[in-house]
C-alpha cells in the first residue's frame, strides 16, 4: 500500500485543488453580479490608469449610494459596441461646470484637485457653463488633452443609467495588483 507521506501529499493536492475550484467558481459568480472584468484601452487616464491594464469592475455599491466626485467609473460607449470608458467623475447632479483657461470650476469657483496631468488646452463644450440634471455627472479623463471625456459632443455628460460601476481592483499587469485608489 501507500506510505503515511504519499497519502498525505495526495490529501494535500486533493484539497488545493478543490480550494482552486471554489475560487475559480466563486470569481465567475463574482464577476457576473458583482463586478465586471474589463480592459484599458488608450492613454486618457494616465498615470493612473494605463493602457492594457485589466480591471475588475465594481457593478454594487452604486446600487446602495451614489457615485461621488474623483470617483473612476466605467460607462459603455454609446456609438460602438463592447466599448468602455474610464474616466473620473468631476462634476456631480445639479453642479454647473464649466473650464475655464484650462482649469475646471465648479459653481463658479475652481475645483481644487490635481488629477489632470496638465492644463486643458480645449475645454469642448464645457466653454459654456453646463448645468447638470438631478441625475447627471460630467467626466474628464485624468490625461486631459488627450482624452474624450464629457467636452466632447459624442460623450457629453453622463446620466446615472449609463454608468456601470467604479474601476475596483487592477488584476493585470502582476506588480501593480491591488485595489484602485479614487483619492
Amino acid at each position: 500500500g501507500r506510505t503515511m507521506k504519499e497519502r498525505s501529499i495526495l490529501g494535500e493536492l486533493l484539497s488545493w485543488l478543490i480550494y482552486i475550484v471554489i475560487v475559480v467558481i466563486l470569481s465567475l459568480g463574482i464577476i457576473t453580479f458583482i463586478g465586471q472584468r474589463t480592459k484599458v484601452s488608450g492613454h486618457s487616464m494616465e498615470t493612473t490608469l494605463s493602457d492594457g491594464d485589466n480591471l475588475i469592475v465594481d457593478k454594487i455599491s452604486y446600487r446602495f449610494r451614489d457615485p461621488e466626485r474623483f470617483e473612476i467609473i466605467v460607462f459603455p460607449f454609446q456609438y460602438e459596441e463592447h466599448t468602455y470608458y474610464i474616466k473620473r467623475i468631476i462634476g456631480l447632479p445639479g453642479e454647473t461646470v464649466q473650464v475655464i483657461d484650462g482649469y475646471v470650476y465648479i459653481n463658479g469657483e475652481m475645483l481644487d484637485e490635481n488629477y489632470g496631468l496638465e492644463v486643458m488646452d480645449d475645454p469642448g463644450i464645457a466653454a459654456e457653463p453646463i448645468t447638470l440634471g438631478e441625475d447627471e455627472y460630467f467626466v474628464l479623463g485624468d490625461n486631459r488633452n488627450h482624452s474624450s471625456d464629457s467636452r466632447d459632443p459624442s460623450v457629453g455628460v453622463l446620466h446615472r443609467d449609463d454608468i456601470m460601476g467604479r474601476a475596483w481592483i487592477r488584476i493585470w499587469p502582476f506588480d501593480k495588483f491591488g485595489v484602485i485608489k479614487h483619492e
